[in-house]
């Protein structure tokens, strides 16, 4: 493993995508140990994308009192079908909150009748439940959840609001496999804003894969602006990004 320290992120980059997602979640579950050892329990955001496989599957094995883990996910689509495997809050049942005892797990709802009455909904509950730790990804594009560049806002007012994603988000998706064409992505979202992400503790963004090569170059390399979302990730006082090879080919 190689570290490297750029503005106040720190860089972890490790060779192989399945060792990195195990530390990635060894250092997440070591964050929690501390945590409770101050607090009764812990608010947790977690990321929805194929990104974080290897670091949720890795996180189940860790030693975590669970039942003193309140869960939120970032973003949700709009209009899916509930019951859809592509629901971001589908994703992360699948892959963890229905394998581990939560003490709450809070889901994002992109099929609510008022779609601006959910966002307030889950801004209160993220005010009632502070974010201690944020476990997230970072898009092709540079977004962080759904903050595309053209909607990612530094000082954004709003803590959830209504997205429309932008063509290389949407790609994405097609490229992650989640869809097989652009046609049958949503073209719209709910997203927890850029500040409110920041307000958490701690960071985490695990961004394995040759095709966030480019994203990582821009987070590390470019001027800290909101064209390139990720690169506030430098400003956060607690954040650590973990890389593999492939996203790491071009710094």
């Amino acid at each position: 493993m190689k570290e490297i320290l750029k503005d106040k992120l720190k860089i972890k980059r490790i060779n192989s995508r399945s060792v990195m997602g195990f530390a990635a979640a060894r250092a997440v579950s070591e964050k929690i140990m501390d945590l409770l050892a101050e607090k009764e329990y812990v608010n947790i955001i977690f990321a929805s994308a194929p990104s974080q496989n290897e670091f949720l599957a890795a996180l189940q094995e860790m030693e975590v009192d669970w039942s003193k883990i309140n869960a939120f996910h970032m973003d949700e689509y709009v209009g899916l079908d509930k019951d859809s495997s592509q629901g971001f809050g589908n994703f992360l049942k699948d892959r963890l909150f229905s394998k581990v005892p939560l003490r709450q797990t809070h889901y994002l709802n992109g099929n609510a009748d008022d779609l601006e009455e959910e966002c307030g909904r889950y801004a209160q509950l993220l005010e009632e439940y502070p974010t201690d730790i944020v476990c997230l990804g970072i898009g092709e594009n540079t977004h962080l959840a759904f903050n595309d560049p053209h909607v990612a806002f530094f000082n954004d007012p709003k803590v959830v609001k209504v997205v429309d994603l932008d063509e290389k988000c949407r790609f994405q998706q097609v490229n992650d496999g989640c869809f097989t064409t652009m046609e049958e992505v949503p073209t719209h979202a709910l997203t927890i804003t850029i500040p409110a992400l920041f307000k958490s503790i701690y960071a985490y963004a695990i961004v394995p894969g040759e095709l966030k090569a480019n994203a990582i170059y821009h987070t590390l390399n470019n001027k800290i602006e909101e064209k390139f979302p990720s690169t506030i990730l430098r400003k956060h006082p607690n954040a650590v990004l973990f890389i593999d090879e492939n996203s790491a080919k071009k710094i």
